[in-house]
């Protein structure tokens, strides 16, 4: 208990001045000392919860597979002959971005791998025959071919005629034509299954080997248009050619744009430059 405070032979106002500044003070403190509660009492001294509203969870971010473009596709230009006069290790990286054209369907490539002269893993290893002739052309043709009999995957050869070098594609995203890429796929889907693969490409653009030796840079058919250049790109081995020589093996000859979802598997062999 607060004993009575001594007779002092200031004035009484000021005792009294002194206590109520002593007692505001305590109780100040006192009240930053109790607990804060979020219920309040009922008549029956039980507690119910409050009727305070719970804070919404923020919704997640929509992913943005790909660079919103800033000019229509009718206005986009076919790339030039002389953009794939490179080495296909220089032209793989330069081909994320850019857009295949064929009908109504519009696909961003999102992941490359880049095949080279004296590469163990690169078709042209074995000379030139009926199904090789194109990849040996001159750079800014198809070369279509089947793996497994099956599936039809789509390269961009690379460099000058006679070389023997071209750039597989491997994924994409979609721009225009959705609908048809879902007939052709026979997938009713947006995700990012729907062509993640280089055989789900060749399905969307609706391609047969009768495409390769196509020339992309000529209006028609299909085509390259230029498009936004990604701002970031991961870089890994290539995927399923375990039969060539180890030094292609490792070699970091995959390409993909950073930050999309539209990428084959494995995603965790890629890494930034």
């Amino acid at each position: 208990m607060l004993q009575s405070p001594r007779r002092l032979t200031a004035p009484l106002c000021f005792h009294r001045h002194e206590e109520m500044s002593k007692t505001q003070r305590f109780k100040r403190v006192a009240k930053l000392k109790q607990p804060i509660s979020i219920s309040e009492p009922d008549h029956n001294n039980k507690t119910r919860p409050s009727h305070r509203s719970k804070p919404k969870p923020k919704p997640k971010p929509k992913l943005n597979p790909f660079p919103i473009l800033d000019l229509p596709i009718e206005k986009l230009i076919i790339l030039s002959p002389e953009f794939y006069q490179i080495d296909a290790l220089d032209l793989a990286p330069r081909l994320l971005g850019k857009l295949l054209r064929r009908d109504d369907v519009v696909l961003q490539i999102t992941e490359v791998e880049a095949y080279r002269p004296n590469d163990s893993a690169c078709h042209g290893r074995f000379g030139i025959t009926t199904r090789t002739a194109p990849v040996f052309g001159a750079g800014g043709h198809a070369y279509v071919y089947l793996c497994y009999g099956l599936h039809t995957m789509l390269n961009v050869v690379a460099d000058k005629e006679g070389v023997g070098a071209a750039v597989l594609i491997r994924s994409c995203a979609p721009i225009t034509g959705l609908e048809t890429i879902q007939q052709r796929r026979g997938q009713k889907t947006d995700k990012p299954v729907l062509l993640n693969g280089p055989r789900k490409v060749g399905q969307a653009l609706g391609l047969t080997t009768e495409w390769s030796s196509h020339c992309l840079y000529t209006p028609g058919g299909l085509e390259l248009l230029d498009g936004p250049e990604p701002e970031k790109i991961l870089i890994g081995p290539r995927v399923g050619i375990e039969y060539a020589l180890p030094e292609h093996v490792n070699a970091l000859w995959r390409f993909a744009i950073a930050g999309t979802p539209w990428i084959s598997a494995p995603k965790n062999t890629l890494r930034p430059p």
